[in-house]
Formats: C-alpha cells, structure tokens, sequence
C-alpha cells in the first residue's frame, strides 16, 4: 500500500501540471500551424525571457530550429532579450551569444526600430508576457514596433499571451492631451483588461499608433477573460526583476503608482515587491487595521516590520501593512495606494506627501497618471473620494470601445 501511495504522488507531481494546464499560448498555435505565417521569410523578433512554451523552451530557440524559418535578428525591450538588464537600465546593441543573430536594442538611445535594423527583414514577431497595466513599457514598444514596421511595410506577428489581471477589470483615468509617454503611451486606462494580441489590435485599428501595420494576432486556445495567470497552467517567468510570479502582477497596479513618489517603501528591495507600504515612522498595528477599518472590497491587511535589503529604506526598521487579495473579483486594484495614502495623512499628518516628495517625483507620478489633475486635485485634503469620480470617469466608454477587439468570452 505503501509503494502505491508513492506511485500516486510521483504521478501528481510529474504529469500534474502539464494535465493542469488550460491555455495554449500563441507560440505553440503557430508551431501546431507549422510556423505556416512565417515559411520561407526573414523574421525579426521582439522578446524577452517570458517569450516561451508551456515547457519553458524559449521562443527565439523554437523559430531559430524552426524549418523553412529564417531568424535573422532580434530586437530587445526594458530589460533586454534575455532579461539580464535592472529595470529603466540601457539597453545596448549586441550579439546573442547562444545563436550568434544581432541583438538590437528598443530601450537605449533608440526605442523606435530603425530602417537600417528592420533592412532585409520579412516580418516581426512579438512574445512578450505583460502584466496589463499601462505604465509596464512593454506595450509601448509594441506600439512603437507596429509604427516602424507601418512606415516601412513589414507584416507584425503577435503571438498572444494571458493578461493575468484578466479580461474584465479596467480601472483608471485616460492620458490627457499632451500627455502620453513611454510609460502611458495610448490612450487607455492604467488597467485596460485586455490581452496584448487584443490590444495590439486595437491601437493599430483606431490609430493610437503613427503609422497602421499589416497586423496578425495568433490568439492562445482555451483562455477566458474571468480566468488568473494560475488558472492557466502555464509557468511564470518574471518579465523584469521585481515581478517574480503571476501574483506580484495583481499587486503591482495596487501599489506602483504611490511607490514613484518616494514617499515610504512599497516591498521594492524586500522579498515582497508591491505587496506592502511600509515606513520608520509608521505604526504597523495601527495603520494596518486603520486599512482594514475601510472595509476595502477584496483587500485584506497584515501588519508587518521588514529591514529592506536594498531600495527604499534599506538597512532600517520598517512598519506597515502587507496586502492580501481576498476576492479577486470584488477587489479594485489600484485603490489601495490612494487610501493608503488618506489614512497614513490622518495617522501621521507630519509626514504629508506634499512635505516629503520633490518635483521630480511629482512629475513621474503625474506622467505615470497621464494627469496633473489626479495629485493637484488628491494632495489638496488627501481623500479618494475627491478624485474618484475623475479616476473612473473613462471606464465605461473604453469598456464598450475595446470590446469590439475581444479574441476571447
């Protein structure tokens, strides 16, 4: 009895995973389809280390062996192709070693390929794994990807990919005029719930890019829009270095947006990235159920001490509160730095945000925002209910917009 128990286990433990899973990324679409878009072209491919199959194979290896497949370059976002790049750190032109192809770098001087870099080249292939927020850089070399290749008449491929946010939330006020960037490059809300296949679509149809592209998007099999990252099956590979599984992607809308001021640690050189708000001057008990008092749908509060590694207060004793997603679907995800934000002000008013941030961190937080209205608007009594109004104000029109893009129920 003993022997048939172990049997059981190993079995769960070695086939479970692959019996788990549900969604077929697009890269494994395209190779059940014998790679038919891309025989006999030279293909350019924007990647990282998310770019893979469901047995972690990597996507410049599966078209680089593919047959009647000719790789002939590829092109690096923030981090670069092989994800070895700190986060907003240069990205240079280089030569893969593992195949010996031209490394051209979309996040260094340049971040818009050129002609010389797309000379010769048939068509661009995207596989990236994004975490659907709009200020995640990705999505804006997709975009930009999609102008060069316009201008210069070379088809996009976008091997689709699971938002693991899901397809239903959106959340988050559009970019004014004037007012998009790098990290808010359409206009679109901060959380947008759609895949990147479905977004690609969506700024090539209603010209949120310079110049229109000949576009395919090779949808995922079996993904639906209630569904989170684990729900899928599929392996998380961290896309940059502080989203180390699919849960940190839920926690980065909830807390990135506060964490550009400067103003107290949100886990960013601890072992929770984007799961905490935590400060020396700060009471963990007494702001954590300060948090919990809100009654937050969805959101739950710990108090913690944390010494960050690295980072924001590194090397000294921190107080505050982890987040915890108790209802993913009750749960608004970028609320919690705002009310984070009004309590630490009612607990702590000599700490206000106005007196601790300088201008260079107002004005990354209003680019982050798309807006100066937001901060102008909040800092003047540091209540969410003074801006959340404006906050969801584009909700309901982009819900309908977007909809018409939709790959998936």
């Amino acid at each position: 009895m003993k022997h048939t128990y172990a049997l059981i286990i190993y079995v769960l433990c070695t086939l479970g995973p692959l019996c788990a899973q549900q969604v077929k990324p697009g890269i494994e679409v395209l190779r059940d389809r014998n790679f038919d878009l891309l025989q006999g072209k030279r293909i350019g491919l924007v990647t990282n280390p998310t770019g893979t199959d469901s047995n972690l194979e990597s996507t410049i290896d599966i078209l680089y062996n593919a047959e009647g497949v000719e790789l002939a370059a590829l092109f690096g976002p923030e981090h670069g192709v092989r994800g070895d790049v700190h986060a907003g750190g240069k990205v240079g032109n280089m030569t893969d070693e593992k195949t010996g192809l031209p490394v051209y770098s979309l996040y260094g001087s340049t971040r818009k390929p050129t002609p010389e870099m797309l000379e010769g080249i048939d068509a661009i292939v995207y596989d990236i794994q994004d975490i659907g927020c709009r200020s995640y850089t990705f999505i804006s070399t997709l975009g930009l990807v999609m102008e060069a290749a316009g201008e210069n008449f070379i088809e996009v491929i976008v091997l689709d990919r699971p938002n693991p946010l899901g397809g239903i939330k959106i959340e988050g006020s559009v970019p004014e005029d004037g007012r998009l960037s790098f990290v808010g490059m359409y206009k679109i809300p901060y959380i947008y719930g759609l895949t990147c296949g479905e977004l690609a679509m969506m700024i090539n149809e209603e010209g949120m890019t310079g110049k229109k592209c000949k576009l395919t998007v090779i949808p995922m099999e079996g993904w639906k829009r209630e569904m989170t990252y684990s729900d899928t099956g599929l392996p998380w590979i961290l896309p940059s270095p502080h989203i180390p599984n699919d849960e940190t992607a839920c926690y980065y809308p909830a807390t990135g947006i506060l964490g550009e001021l400067g103003y107290i640690s949100i886990g960013v050189g601890y072992t929770l990235p984007f799961k905490m708000f935590a400060a020396e001057w700060i009471d963990a008990e007494e702001f954590a159920n300060a948090m919990n008092d809100l009654n937050l749908p969805g959101w739950h509060f710990r108090p913690v001490q944390i010494t960050p590694f690295y980072g924001m207060g590194k090397g000294k004793s921190l107080g505050g509160a982890e987040l915890f997603i108790t209802d993913m679907a009750a749960a608004k995800l970028t609320e919690p730095q705002f009310y984070a934000a009004q309590v630490l002000a009612a607990l702590y008013p000599e700490h206000m945000l106005d007196k601790v941030a300088d201008e260079k961190r107002f004005a990354m937080y209003d680019k982050i925002l798309g807006t100066s209205y937001i901060r102008e608007t909040f800092f003047k009594n540091l209540r969410f209910e003074d801006i959340k109004e404006y906050w969801y104000k584009d909700a309901a029109q982009f819900r309908e917009m977007s909809s018409k893009y939709h790959l998936y129920k």
